[in-house]
């Protein structure tokens, strides 16, 4: 994948971030877009081989409109200032986590879970943590999960952001979700509001093949993870 083309033009939308602009240089887009998409078939074509849910998948299921709907957002700005995928079983829309790739100037990404849950799931994955401690800490805890997002031993913060260079867990609650064990072991896990790990990488990581493997370095210690949420999620699809 050409990540430099991609990036170089990227930058270009952010100072030009408007229509006229945009359609005077709607070749360079497509040159940007063919690239991503390019990498995007690579990311499948390579993923399959540790996740065979993935087989079924084509581009146009992971990838996403580089317009933003600007109806009910005070930025007006018309364009994206990044080109991501979310390679999930089930498709881009469904709550079933899945593995992202993300490119924007200076804050490129790979991140791997649920990113946004309902309440009412979010109760049963911290049911299922609690029934299910040990496993959930062979998730979270392993050498590979902690290398790549973190020790998730250490005390949470209230919330964390992609601009941290790894994580797991956006958004957290201040204190513990009523109905659970305020003085569990474990509680740091059950004030999560996503399960979603990310790690931050430089704007070369993407350039060439390379990043093949080491994304799925990243999301193959994720998966277990992964697998543990969805077995819950799925269960409400």
């Amino acid at each position: 994948m050409d990540a430099k083309l991609i990036l170089d033009f990227l930058r270009q939308v952010a100072m030009n971030n408007n229509r006229p602009w945009f359609q005077e240089h709607k070749a360079a887009y497509e040159a940007a877009k063919t690239e991503f998409e390019h990498g995007v078939a690579q990311a499948l074509e390579h993923y399959v081989g540790f996740d065979d849910s993935l087989a079924h998948l084509q581009v146009k299921d992971c990838t996403y409109r580089f317009y933003r709907d600007t109806r009910f957002s005070p930025d007006k700005s018309p364009y994206k200032n990044h080109m991501g995928a979310y390679i999930s079983a089930r498709g881009k829309k469904s709550l079933h986590g899945g593995y992202y790739i993300h490119l924007e100037p200076d804050a490129c990404l790979v991140a791997c879970g649920s990113y946004w849950l309902p309440t009412n799931i979010l109760t049963s994955c911290r049911n299922e943590i609690m029934g299910n401690t040990d496993e959930w800490l062979r998730c979270v805890e392993s050498k590979e999960f902690v290398k790549y997002f973190g020790d998730q031993s250490e005390p949470c913060t209230e919330r964390e952001s992609w601009t941290t260079k790894q994580g797991f867990g956006m958004e957290k609650l201040k204190t513990c979700p009523a109905g659970f064990l305020r003085d569990w072991e474990h509680v740091r896990y059950l004030r999560l509001k996503n399960y979603c790990c990310w790690h931050r990488v430089g704007d070369d990581f993407f350039e060439g093949d390379r990043w093949l493997k080491e994304t799925e370095k990243m999301f193959r210690a994720a998966k277990p993870m992964q697998d543990f949420i969805n077995g819950v999620v799925d269960d409400y699809e």
